[in-house]
């Protein structure tokens, strides 16, 4: 078996063996997010015409959860190698820095995508399951993944310990995830609130994901895809860049 494939496995794994850390955890903080927000205001907030605060809420949450664990997956295992030492162990095979990024990239596209289906499965028991257009809520879920999980091979690199890994989640991912429209439409928002959240990336990918589910968003998909698709290409191409430069993996 060539290196890739092993490495892909490898980081598949690494999550997979401790699933009720990395995986059923997130869901049940979606959980509970899900089961506190709908008690309080399903009765007195409707979003959209004819969709219920719990069905507008879900989308949001299965969303967010599958972004900050793409991130989380490839942010923690660089961390970890670099910290305990065996970071050499994947950079001393004949790995092409294409290669090293795609495992890396699809391992945290998986996290991601398994943690959202769990929340979905668990958001089943208070909805409808059915998806109004499916094709277009894989698009962005896929997408979004693979923008986060671009996000954390950078971070990875970058950070030195711990400490720093949790300084981006907290100052950058956090509020990049919640102040995106999860909770909320940004039609509620005061005008200039309006535009500021119409900078944030992550409000495109949440939105074109929930209109995959409801059929209705605050912006076109389109004009979604049209923000996520190049930002999701820039950061790929600057975890690569890193990558071919060595940058506090190789010096």
């Amino acid at each position: 078996m060539s290196g890739f494939p092993m490495l892909l496995r490898k980081e598949i794994l690494r999550f997979w063996k401790v699933a009720f850390q990395t995986v059923m955890a997130p869901v049940l903080n979606a959980l509970l997010y899900l089961l506190i927000f709908s008690h309080v205001l399903e009765a007195h907030v409707q979003v959209y015409p004819g969709i219920g605060y719990t069905a507008f809420l879900i989308p949001g949450l299965v969303m967010m959860s599958a972004l900050q664990n793409a991130f989380a997956n490839s942010s923690s295992s660089l961390i970890q190698s670099k910290i305990t030492g065996n970071i050499v162990f994947v950079l001393l095979p004949p790995l092409s820095e294409l290669e090293f990024f795609g495992a890396y990239l699809i391992a945290a596209i998986v996290r991601g995508l398994v943690v959202g289906v769990g929340v979905w499965l668990v958001g089943m028991v208070f909805i409808d399951p059915g998806l109004a257009h499916p094709i277009w809520a894989l698009v962005f879920a896929i997408l979004a993944s693979a923008a986060f999980g671009a996000i954390g091979i950078v971070a990875g690199i970058w950070a030195d310990k711990f400490d720093h890994l949790a300084g981006v989640q907290n100052f950058v991912i956090l509020p990049l995830t919640f102040l995106s429209g999860v909770f909320y439409s940004i039609h509620s928002l005061s005008p200039f609130w309006q535009s500021v959240s119409h900078l944030n990336p992550v409000f495109y990918m949440i939105d074109g994901f929930r209109y995959g589910f409801h059929g209705i968003s605050d912006v076109s998909p389109w004009h979604s895809l049209a923000v996520i698709l190049p930002c999701t290409l820039l950061i790929c191409l600057l975890s690569l860049q890193l990558l071919r430069s060595g940058y506090k993996l190789r010096t």
